[in-house]
Formats: structure tokens, C-alpha cells, sequence
């Protein structure tokens, strides 16, 4: 399985973004959210998911808010700001555009 050290540099803001982009969520159902949605091969540690929630706060990408979970504890829920979507559609492009340059290379005659 994948760590997050072990994927491109930035790849887990972006997974971060992409994430919120849907909903609202708090760390631990972020992470479980990519697990999920990667079937898997990536797990997001706290080590790895919580500096890069701060550091994305900071950038002024996302935003935070105290609120109840659905099992009625408090978690801090994280979500997407104006900029974070802006931020969002420039990595995506950008990834796009990395992925179809490494798949070139791997396609090669």
C-alpha cells in the first residue's frame, strides 16, 4: 500500500480538495473517505493529514468549524473556500497534465 510519503509532492492536498469539494467533512472521515474511494491502496495517516489540513487552512484553502459528528461527538469540520475551489481546478489541470506525460513515457514503443 501506498503512504502518503510515497506519493508526488502536493498529490495529498490535492486528494484533500477533491475530498471537500463534495461536502464538508472532519480528518478522520477525510482520510477514510480516500482510503475508500482508492479502494485501499492509499491511507492517509494523522501524521500526514493534519499538517496538511493546517497548512491548507493557512493558504486559505479550506476553512474549519467546530460541530457534532453523527455519533454526537465534537470534530472539526473542514471545508472548501472560494480560493480552495480556484485552487482545486489549477491542480487538477495540473495533474492532468503530469498523469498524460507519465503514461506517454509508460506507452512508449
Amino acid at each position: 500500500m501506498s503512504k502518503p510519503s510515497d506519493l508526488i509532492q502536493g498529490t495529498l492536498d490535492l486528494l484533500i480538495l477533491k475530498t471537500l469539494s463534495i461536502e464538508p467533512k472532519h480528518g478522520w472521515a477525510i482520510a477514510k473517505r480516500i482510503q475508500q474511494v482508492t479502494e485501499e491502496v492509499l491511507q492517509v495517516t494523522q501524521g500526514a493529514l493534519y499538517p496538511a489540513l493546517h497548512r491548507l487552512e493557512q493558504q486559505g484553502w479550506i476553512r474549519s468549524e467546530w460541530r457534532l459528528t453523527e455519533t454526537g461527538r465534537e470534530a472539526k469540520f473542514y471545508s472548501l473556500t472560494r480560493a480552495g475551489d480556484a485552487q482545486l481546478k489549477k491542480e487538477l489541470s495540473q495533474w492532468e497534465r503530469l498523469s498524460n506525460a507519465v503514461g506517454l513515457v509508460i506507452r512508449m514503443a
